[in-house]
């Protein structure tokens, strides 16, 4: 998967999430429970869209490299680079 590809598997999963929010102005810096107020339970449901959308199961001890976009992304990137979806 490219970056791109990635990270619009990312804004769908936010959205099945949260379908009141727009994610369109997103600051990729920003950490996401400070942007859009996702919870512990939110957390979960994007783990799990993960899990089901991009194919990869996100280890406990990784899930601190989805704080934001950007930093999802560069976790993510060079683990499904060779993923198809």
């Amino acid at each position: 998967m490219t970056r791109e590809e990635i990270r619009k598997g990312l804004l769908e999963i936010f959205q099945d999430t949260q379908p009141d929010i727009n994610f369109s102005n997103i600051d990729d810096t920003v950490p996401l429970a400070d942007q859009f107020g996702f919870d512990s339970m939110d957390f979960l449901d994007i783990l799990m869209g993960v899990k089901i959308k991009l194919n990869f199961d996100v280890p406990e001890e990784d899930t601190k490299n989805l704080k934001t976009m950007e930093s999802s992304l560069n976790y993510l990137e060079p683990i499904l680079k060779d993923f198809k979806p």
